[in-house]
């Protein structure tokens, strides 16, 4: 194997360094020692099913187009895959030269693309993926016992032992699938992902313990891997940061909502929303949910068309001192079928996913019910601009550090399916969510997410000279490439890294993609709901 990258999701400094300190990672420390290291940042969005996609391309998502978890098609969505990224992956430019690769649990890489070699998606993907080859998931488990996609729903406030063994199993399996695919294929570079490094954090933030335990269960297999494999060089990267949220919730379409530019909704015609996913997947009958649930909701949902919604409901517990204890009890998904939500077809604006980091015109002729004319589009964006960007918290200071055009920040063909606005929040300290909850703010939803600055290293014989230096997520690509002597494609934003030999860069051919195919499967918005992805 010549290069060897590892994914951890979300790893950074202000994670790694304790580890380190702890002695809980030797071999990621070791790594970093003898390296190339610093800190990695992201892009905008910095999310999983975005910049992943970054990462493999090497291009900014106004190129490859992927903005969010869902794609959108007017006011219908879907869950994302691989046929909605449009640009090659590392492996596909290095099949191109005749080069193999293995790559495991990498997200959004399902469908699979046909290569020389293995690819094993992962998230977003369903729970039983087909790889390629045909047949190879059926392989790993035989070989190696059982091997998921996604865990199981989170357990109370805190993680029970099992939860946490699952969560290092399912760490585990990628390392050993990983091994004996590499066994089987020899391939010339490797990209084993882990995700639960950052799952935790959703799910369990604050269990400082749990993160231990899943970080020593990664630095065993990247150990595994490099001393069965022997690759020449090994690249660690992650495609953001994760931190603790010391700021506010900002509800975007509450605020558009006062300003005038949303309007709202109840029952089931709000889209997209998680009420409506439940919805879906209890009359497929692709959940477990009893009958009881799916009545209690169909209830909740009528009432909410008619005004009783679960936000007066909450402002009436919240009167009597008892908000809080009921919330602790319903299930999420019950009391998203009484929100109220945004009318996305009357509205003026809106932020549609949370994960956009942006607010959508509703404009005429792009979208089915388009109520703004094209001639007032700008208008809008300058009004919208102006009124987001003059937003400031409860204690004064502004709510975001950018309110841009989207072409500001964006570039390549597919910069329409960007938000017309993009919020990037001051410091990365107030978390966005795109639901209707009353009052424009509150506390974050989770106290710990996603920052902007992940981290790196390039250790090994491509490396000139260990030391410190900093790179952006898009180097990653053309960095790989160079370490194995392969030129860049002319389409990348961003260029190898300084401490290894570039290979120059060339024009490859177009990328020429299928159709798109739907994901539509509501086990994958079961797991991203679950995170908070879908709201």
């Amino acid at each position: 194997m010549q290069t060897l990258l590892v994914g951890i999701d979300a790893a950074c400094k202000r994670v790694l360094d304790p580890l380190f300190e702890a002695g809980a990672t030797p071999t990621l420390e070791s790594l970093f020692e003898s390296g190339v290291s610093g800190d990695l940042e992201s892009q905008i969005p910095p999310w999983t099913p975005s910049a992943w996609p970054s990462i493999y391309t090497g291009v900014n998502p106004g190129k490859h187009g992927v903005f969010s978890f869902l794609t959108f098609d007017g006011y219908d969505w879907d869950v994302l895959n691989r046929t909605d990224v449009d640009e090659f992956a590392i492996w596909e430019l290095l099949d191109h030269k005749g080069y193999s690769s293995v790559v495991v649990n990498v997200p959004v890489t399902t469908p699979p693309d046909e290569i020389e070699g293995a690819i094993v998606p992962g998230y977003t993907a369903p729970e039983e993926p087909r790889c390629h080859p045909e047949g190879l998931l059926e392989d790993i488990k035989e070989e190696i016992g059982e091997y998921r996609i996604y865990g199981g729903r989170p357990t109370g406030e805190s993680p029970t032992e099992a939860k946490i063994e699952e969560y290092c199993a399912m760490t585990r399996s990628r390392g050993e699938a990983f091994r004996y695919l590499a066994d089987r294929f020899d391939p010339d570079f490797g990209f084993l992902q882990f995700q639960q490094t950052d799952t935790v954090f959703h799910e369990y933030p604050g269990h400082w313990d749990v993160v231990e335990r899943i970080y020593r269960a990664v630095d065993e297999q990247v150990r595994a891997t490099i001393e069965e494999h022997d690759p020449d060089t090994v690249m660690i990267v992650s495609d953001h940061g994760i931190g603790e949220y010391d700021g506010y919730e900002f509800r975007v379409n509450e605020f558009l909502a006062d300003e005038g530019f949303v309007e709202r909704t109840a029952g089931e015609s709000g889209m997209p929303s998680w009420s409506s996913i439940a919805d879906s997947e209890l009359r497929e009958g692709k959940t477990g949910a009893t009958e009881e649930r799916s009545m209690i909701e169909r209830s909740l949902s009528a009432a909410a068309s008619v005004g009783v919604t679960s936000q007066r409901i909450a402002d009436a517990l919240d009167r009597v001192g008892l908000k809080e204890t009921v919330a602790k009890r319903v299930p999420g998904d019950i009391a998203r079928a009484a929100a109220e939500q945004v009318d996305f077809e009357a509205s003026t604006a809106y932020m549609r996913s949370r994960i956009e980091l942006g607010v959508r015109i509703n404009l005429a002729g792009r979208e089915p019910s388009g109520v703004v004319e094209p001639s007032q589009y700008e208008t809008v964006r300058s009004q919208l601009i102006d009124a987001l960007g003059a937003v400031e918290t409860p204690d004064g200071d502004p709510v975001f550090e950018v309110v841009e055009r989207r072409e500001a920040l964006f570039h390549g063909d597919n910069v329409e399916n960007a938000p017309d606005i993009v919020t990037i929040p001051s410091e990365f300290d107030h978390f966005l969510t795109a639901s209707l909850r009353g009052d424009q703010f509150g506390p974050p939803q989770e106290p710990w997410n996603h920052k902007i600055d992940g981290s790196f290293v390039v250790s090994g014989a491509a490396v000139r000279e260990p030391g410190t230096a900093t790179a952006h997520l898009f180097d990653v690509a053309p960095t790989v490439l160079s370490t194995m002597g392969v030129p860049a494609s002319d389409r990348m934003d961003g260029s190898a890294m300084p401490c290894v030999e570039p290979a120059g860069s060339e024009a490859y051919p177009e990328y020429d993609r299928d159709e798109t195919t739907r994901t539509d499967d509501a086990h994958v918005e079961q797991q991203l709901a679950d995170l908070g992805y879908l709201e």
